[in-house]
């Protein structure tokens, strides 16, 4: 992990402790004054805030390990596991909050509303502002999603406290009380986004789809090399928001030599490492047919049956092999369709236009775009 990243994100996270720490004890000793039930569970939600950032911490702490023999690839994920054990504790703090206020709701208390308690409650909200714009700033620099979610958060809370702080000056001016009902809905927030981190973060774990974005910069980075006609199957994996380590298949022409080849490999590396810090560790070759007639044609002719099939997203990798009597190329459908039904008619069809070839067709997956 880089330095300056873990420094920015401790450096944060420690803001953000301290911040909601002192916040939970404005709002909790506000609201058992007034007898408060949304403000009380305001202030759990920023108690379950500090104790997510001090996760975060010890999440950072963990995953700049540097490699062992166990763990070659570091320790990064570890930032997703943190994230895991954060968005539990949010949904606890939800579901806590929640239960107390239907317990509110059955049993009414009114609240006491003073001068002080208000003004409180507005400075909260001020500084929960701040906070939230200062944590998310952060977290894009040090490109963090638990630094930028926390971020968002604070900004979410604000909007919280702002809503009590109306309930309270509703009843004040009317006499009608809305704490208990706040506090269930401020509570099904909390659930809400608890149950949106979990699931995004266990997304995470499971492996995504690499963002078009960088996908995008990879498969340019790797174009722009001398010797290569296409950059294809891109398959990305990561190892903590900071390690991204896959492999890549080029088109190539049929002239070059396994000298050139090698070289060529070495120059994707470095290139990759240089310009988009991803670690390519495998590069497969695809040939490119550069002066058969007959191979142009015959790909020509594949791509005009591959045109009544919009599902097929791309065909790459086309080569003919005149001597052996063998034509080889990869396809790319979609998720959304039936894919194997769509691969089983291509082939047929291919096989019927060229009956005097053995014809391999494979079927890949749409992993990045």
């Amino acid at each position: 992990m880089e330095p300056n990243r873990e420094k920015i994100i401790v450096r944060t996270s420690i803001i953000g402790i301290i911040a909601n720490v002192l916040l939970a004890a404005f709002k909790a000793f506000v609201g058992m004054m007034s007898n408060s039930v949304a403000v009380i569970m305001d202030a759990v939600n920023n108690l379950s805030d500090a104790l997510s950032s001090v996760i975060t911490i010890i999440g950072t702490k963990l995953a700049g390990k540097k490699p062992d023999k166990k763990h070659p690839l570091g320790y990064g994920r570890i930032e997703y596991l943190s994230a895991a054990i954060i968005s539990v504790i949010v949904l606890y703090a939800g579901i806590t909050s929640l239960t107390e206020s239907v317990k509110k709701i059955i049993h009414p208390e009114t609240p006491d509303y003073s001068a002080v308690s208000l003004l409180i409650i507005a400075v909260a909200v001020g500084v929960k502002i701040i906070l939230g714009l200062f944590v998310k700033k952060q977290g894009k620099n040090a490109s963090s999603d638990s630094l930028v979610a926390s971020g968002e958060d604070a900004l979410f809370d604000a909007i919280i406290s702002a809503s009590t702080l109306a309930a309270a000056v509703i009843y004040l001016l009317s006499g009608v009380s809305l704490e208990a009902w706040l506090g269930a809905v401020i509570s099904v927030v909390i659930v809400k986004s608890g149950v949106e981190l979990l699931r995004d973060t266990l997304s995470q774990i499971l492996g995504e789809r690499i963002d078009a974005e960088t996908a995008r910069k990879v498969k340019e980075t790797i174009g722009k090399i001398d010797g290569v006609e296409g950059v294809y199957d891109l398959v990305l994996h990561s190892y903590g928001p900071t390690m991204l380590v896959g492999s890549v298949h080029v088109q190539v022409p049929d002239t070059m030599t396994m000298v050139q080849l090698d070289q060529l490999e070495r120059r994707i590396f470095e290139a990759v490492l240089q310009e988009d810090h991803v670690l390519i560790t495998g590069v497969s070759i695809y040939c490119l047919n550069t002066s058969d007639q007959e191979a142009s044609e015959a790909e020509l002719s594949v791509r005009r049956i591959l045109n009544d099939y919009p599902e097929v997203l791309q065909m790459h990798g086309f080569f003919l092999d005149p001597g052996r009597k063998v034509m080889q190329f990869d396809i790319i459908i979609s998720f959304d369709t039936d894919r194997e039904k769509i691969y089983s008619e291509i082939l047929d069809r291919v096989k019927k236009a060229f009956p005097d070839y053995d014809v391999r067709i494979q079927l890949d997956l749409d992993i990045s775009d």
